[in-house]
């Protein structure tokens, strides 16, 4: 389930020296999350096997009729924090949730009550959050994520941000392919930090559809600019 620590760390590392994240902080995010929460219930290992997965990111395309409907169409939705409330509003449900958090609490609290996983993120900048949604969930109903070392049952299978980390997630759950709806990398809109992040997510999707010798539409025509220090290919 977890990615290979060895080969995550110097990632984790160049993303920590971007954005001046403190690793100390991260480390007592996971221990304060590992503390408040319990053992995911549900089943992990081969849970999207030989099935057909949609990445859903909060991009404006989201709730287009082409984008609506491969993800209709797809065996299984992995859904990026705001995108399960938008994919919701168009009758279209979701078969996990990832987030950290940061804009919709209460989606999480809901998903987790009604039986549909979520995967809860901790990292040194949203402990308070962790320390007043995840209590309020059911014991078991969410996969405990971590940005450094795993420990316990906190699990780090890959990725940065939400939307990138559910792909990873739907990965480590063994999907045979991998689809993006909902996706901007190029976004006028975002300020500099966020556009750093959407760098960081374009980086990490490419070492991902090389992992799994998959080519992910998204990257069509921006592979030869992607930046691939620090990631390990070739």
């Amino acid at each position: 389930m977890n990615v290979e620590w060895a080969t995550w760390e110097p990632i984790y590392e160049a993303i920590r020296s971007t954005f001046g994240f403190d690793r100390r902080a991260d480390e007592r995010a996971r221990d304060r999350l590992l503390s408040l929460s319990t053992p995911f219930e549900g089943g992990l290992s081969g849970a999207f096997e030989g099935q057909s997965v949609v990445v859903a990111g909060a991009g404006p395309s989201l709730t287009s009729d082409r984008s609506l409907e491969r993800a209709r169409s797809a065996d299984a939705v992995v859904a990026a924090s705001t995108a399960v409330d938008a994919l919701a509003d168009h009758g279209v449900p979701v078969d996990w949730m990832v987030t950290d958090l940061d804009k919709n609490p209460g989606t999480v609290e809901r998903l987790a009550a009604s039986g549909t996983p979520v995967a809860v993120h901790a990292h040194g900048d949203n402990v308070a959050l962790v320390e007043r949604v995840v209590p309020r969930c059911p014991s078991g109903s969410i996969l405990a994520t971590t940005q450094v070392r795993p420990r316990g049952h906190v699990v780090n299978t890959g990725g940065f941000t939400d939307g990138d980390r559910a792909a990873f997630l739907a990965d480590a759950l063994g999907a045979d392919s991998l689809s993006f709806v909902g996706w901007t990398f190029d976004d006028p809109s975002v300020d500099d930090e966020k556009r750093a992040k959407l760098a960081w997510a374009e980086r990490l999707l490419y070492w991902l559809e090389r992992r799994r010798g998959e080519r992910f539409a998204l990257l069509d025509g921006r592979r030869d600019a992607v930046d691939t220090d620090p990631l390990p290919v070739e």
